[in-house]
């Protein structure tokens, strides 16, 4: 049996023990066995410096170490010898600087990721990932027209290392698009510029891009440049620039709503605006992990600024995509969407395939616009590892989709 093998072994038989030491109640520990305290200091102290390895390392050697923590775990929580939680709280935050358990448990989940087996991360990934390949992507973008809701594809892939990449890319995206039509999806299409060299060749990824952007144009259609992390703004602003003046009908942008400079950039665009090609934006809140000095990190205050941009958007005839899961924030929307008595072809609503459906169909019985984002390619289980280690938060629709799914 290799590595691979014991470690899925290991966690998928005691992850719910984890879950529950990790994100129950903190109690006082009662020692129920002779010996009990070494015993919990020996246990806290393998524990807690193990666990700051898996969270501070990518370092494999470090596989059967995780292996013996989570047997070690499941020994002691089901022989009921002896709490660790109190005193593994305690030494954690030591070392993370935060009081919050559910943070910590995340971080040990988003960095154990990578380790495991695609078969593994495929549980909770299927949820959210259309598949590996065209076919599945079609699949459920079909799936998904039936019930009245546009899509967005997306090739998954990002930050290459070769032009060669590029090259490729730019091809799979030139071959959906062709796809795509003849089976008739009522759909456009998602980029990440980095996918096409931008942080090697800032030219080179111009011109790719203008290709894929030249192919949709041919069949009326429609390409969203998405906003990447802080390095990549200024150059993605940049090369819409650039495009939206040759197409302004079929290119569009992503703005996040946590970064404190989006409202200053979208009144700096308002100069390529016109009544007859309106622009045209994607407005979510942000996924990328972003110094304090140039995002925001409160909820009230994200959102704030999100309710802020639509607005200024509204006012301006910009058509925004209002790309969120968030209900009050869904609801905040409505409010001006009444309130500036906006048709409903002058924005859509926009969610993450395989994220909160219910909430999705509530919107679509509305009569309201909904364009779902499928990703899907062969770089699924990296873009779910990035994903995690991005937003540890996610770690929570892992659980659920282990117990509830998988």
């Amino acid at each position: 049996m290799g590595r691979e093998e014991v470690i899925t072994l290991g966690i998928l038989g005691t992850l719910d023990t984890l879950v529950i030491l990790v994100t129950s109640s903190f109690r006082p520990v009662r020692m129920v066995q002779p010996g009990g305290h070494s015993k919990l200091k020996t246990l806290n102290s393998y524990f807690s410096s193990i666990l700051l390895k898996i969270i501070y390392t990518n370092d494999k050697d470090h596989r059967f170490e995780i292996c013996k923590i989570i047997f070690l775990l499941r020994h002691c929580y089901y022989q009921q010898c002896y709490q660790v939680v109190k005193y593994v709280k305690i030494d954690i935050c030591q070392v993370i600087k935060t009081k919050d358990k559910n943070i910590m448990f995340n971080k040990l989940i988003a960095n154990l990721l990578p380790y495991f087996p695609k078969k593994f991360v495929w549980l909770f990934s299927k949820s959210y990932i259309a598949g590996e390949n065209t076919e599945d992507a079609l699949r459920v973008s079909k799936e998904l027209n039936k019930q009245g809701i546009m899509v967005t594809l997306d090739v998954l892939g990002e930050f290459i290392h070769n032009l060669d990449e590029a090259e490729d890319n730019k091809n799979q995206y030139l071959e959906l698009i062709d796809v795509s039509e003849k089976n008739k999806i009522d759909g456009n299409y998602s980029i990440k510029p980095t996918m096409f060299g931008l942080l090697i060749d800032k030219e080179i990824c111009y011109e790719k891009i203008r290709e894929i952007v030249i192919k949709a144009a041919k069949y009326n259609n429609f390409v969203r440049i998405d906003m990447e992390d802080s390095q990549c703004v200024d150059m993605e602003i940049e090369l819409f620039r650039r495009l939206q003046n040759e197409f302004p009908d079929n290119v569009g942008l992503v703005f996040q709503s946590y970064m404190k400079r989006t409202l200053d950039d979208l009144k700096k665009l308002m100069d390529i605006h016109t009544e007859k090609s309106p622009l045209n934006y994607r407005l979510c809140k942000g996924i990328y992990v972003e110094s304090p000095e140039i995002a925001y990190k409160k909820y009230e205050v994200i959102n704030d600024h999100f309710l802020e941009e639509l607005e200024f958007m509204f006012r301006n005839n910009i058509y925004p995509g209002i790309a969120t899961h968030d209900k009050p924030l869904i609801e905040d929307a409505n409010k001006l969407i009444e309130k500036y008595n906006v048709p409903k072809e002058k924005y859509e609503f926009q969610m993450l395939y395989g994220v909160t459906p219910a909430l999705r169909k509530s919107i679509v019985d509305k009569g309201h616009r909904m364009r779902v984002y499928v990703p899907f390619g062969k770089d699924w289980f990296g873009y779910s590892t990035r994903r995690l280690k991005e937003n540890p938060k996610m770690a929570n629709h892992i659980i659920k989709a282990i117990f509830y799914k998988g």
